[in-house]
Formats: C-alpha cells, sequence, structure tokens
C-alpha cells in the first residue's frame, strides 16, 4: 500500500523537472539572434547600396535628357546647313576715297553671290558688286563738283563657318578678283584726272569680312557681313582700303 501511493508522487516530480528543463529560461527568450537581426553595419551598408541605386537612376534619366536634348540640335544644324547651294542676293554700304586729296564717298551697292559647300562648314563662293556714288570734286572752272561715279567688282574665294548655331551661324571669308573702276563717264568728257579723280582702271580686288546670319527658315537666313575692302586704284603701289558692310538675304538649296 505505502508502495502503491510513492509511485504517482514520483511520477509527478519526474514530469515537473522535465518540463523544467524543456522551458527556456527569461533571458533565453528575450535574447535576440545574430541571424534574424541585422547589425548597424549591415543597416548602413544597406542604406548606401539603395541611396547610390536612387543616385545611379537620376544620373541615368539626366543623361538620356541630355542625350536627345543633342540629339534634337544635332538634327537642326543638319537641316539648316546641309545644303549643297547658298544664293544671296542684297545691298552694299562702303566708304571709298576717289582721289588723292578728296574726301571720302558712300558706295551704295547691289551685291549677290553664289557659294557652293563642300560640307556644313567649308565653300567656295563667287561674288559680283555694282557700286554707285558721287563725288565732291570742289570748286573748279569746269563747273563740275559733284560727278556720278561706278565701280564693279568680281570675286572669288573661301568661306568658313566657325560656329554653327540651330538658329545662326558665324564665319569668315576671303575673296579676290577684279575691280573696274568707271571715275569718267559724268564728266562730259573731261575725264577723272582732271577733276582731281583716279584714272578709270581695271584692278585688283580683294574683300575681308565677318559673315553672320540669322535662320528665319532652315532654307532662308537674314545675312549682315562687314568687311575691309582692298583696290588699286590710284597711281604706282596705292591701295585703298575701305570698309563698308553688306545686307541681304540668303536662299539655301540642294542637298548634299
Amino acid at each position: 500500500m505505502g508502495v502503491l501511493a510513492m509511485q504517482p508522487i514520483w511520477a509527478q516530480s519526474s514530469s515537473q523537472s522535465s518540463a523544467q528543463r524543456q522551458a527556456p529560461s527569461p533571458a533565453q527568450s528575450q535574447t535576440p539572434t545574430s541571424s534574424s537581426t541585422p547589425s548597424a553595419a549591415e543597416a548602413r551598408a544597406q542604406a548606401q547600396l539603395q541611396q547610390a541605386a536612387t543616385q545611379s537612376g537620376e544620373t541615368t534619366v539626366q543623361a538620356r535628357i541630355r542625350l536627345r536634348r543633342e540629339q534634337r540640335r544635332a538634327t537642326a544644324i543638319h537641316d539648316a546647313y546641309d545644303h549643297k547651294y547658298d544664293a544671296f542676293l542684297g545691298m552694299g554700304y562702303m566708304r571709298f576715297t576717289p582721289g588723292t586729296n578728296l574726301q571720302r564717298l558712300t558706295f551704295y551697292a547691289w551685291n549677290t553671290d553664289v557659294t557652293r559647300y563642300r560640307s556644313e562648314r567649308f565653300g567656295l563662293d563667287l561674288d559680283a558688286r555694282g557700286n554707285f556714288g558721287t563725288a565732291f570734286v570742289g570748286l573748279n572752272k569746269y563747273n563740275q563738283t559733284r560727278p556720278a561715279i561706278s565701280q564693279f567688282d568680281v570675286m572669288a574665294g573661301p568661306v568658313y563657318r566657325f560656329y554653327l548655331h540651330p538658329k545662326y551661324d558665324v564665319a569668315v571669308r576671303a575673296l579676290g578678283g577684279v575691280a573696274l573702276g568707271n571715275f569718267s563717264g559724268d564728266t562730259n568728257g573731261l575725264g577723272g584726272v582732271a577733276l582731281g579723280m583716279w584714272p578709270d582702271a581695271t584692278t585688283f580686288a580683294a574683300s575681308a569680312s565677318l559673315v553672320g546670319e540669322y535662320n528665319i527658315t532652315p532654307a532662308v537666313a537674314f545675312r549682315l557681313a562687314p568687311e575691309y575692302f582692298f583696290t588699286g586704284f590710284g597711281y604706282g603701289s596705292q591701295v585703298q582700303i575701305s570698309r563698308g558692310f553688306t545686307i541681304g538675304f540668303a536662299y539655301r538649296f540642294g542637298k548634299q
């Protein structure tokens, strides 16, 4: 009877000690494992990776925007300057000395030229112009004080566009050729020399100019070209240096 009463008590104490061995302590249940929670260094590394990815994405978008802008600009430049020919018609203004001791006069001119472009930047230009003015020769016994004079020029040379923009371009141009001066046509047979002007002559002509064009459309441009103009009118090795400009419209045609 006593042995039978002790068996339940021993079984109960065995089960309690087994449960105590299996249950974790409070300290063990509250301690996190290194595999379930990232460390502070890992968190910082992850944040840096996310920031780098965001910046890379923004850089890629900006690069695409810049690329599209550059492509549009290159297309506009190509459309405006990829023409084979350029025809110009306009007028000119120039200050010219008609004689050794005479004051400068104003030449007004018509001007036309045709340019054959070998590329978007480089071309060969053929230029023709006629200049007309009135010389003041002072009081004289011939009663001729303001005879009309004229000068005609034909020149050719290279032109180079050193700056291209979809709306405008800037070029340099150098021309050389011949000039025909008529200083006696309005002197009633006296001749220009009798009135102090240069003798009628055919001599060299040269021009150095800076050419600016504003594109109204890809095929039509407004042009302004200030220039220095050189001729050999006079006596001996005299060179006349005149300043002026040409202005007008250029029409582009014929694709390269």
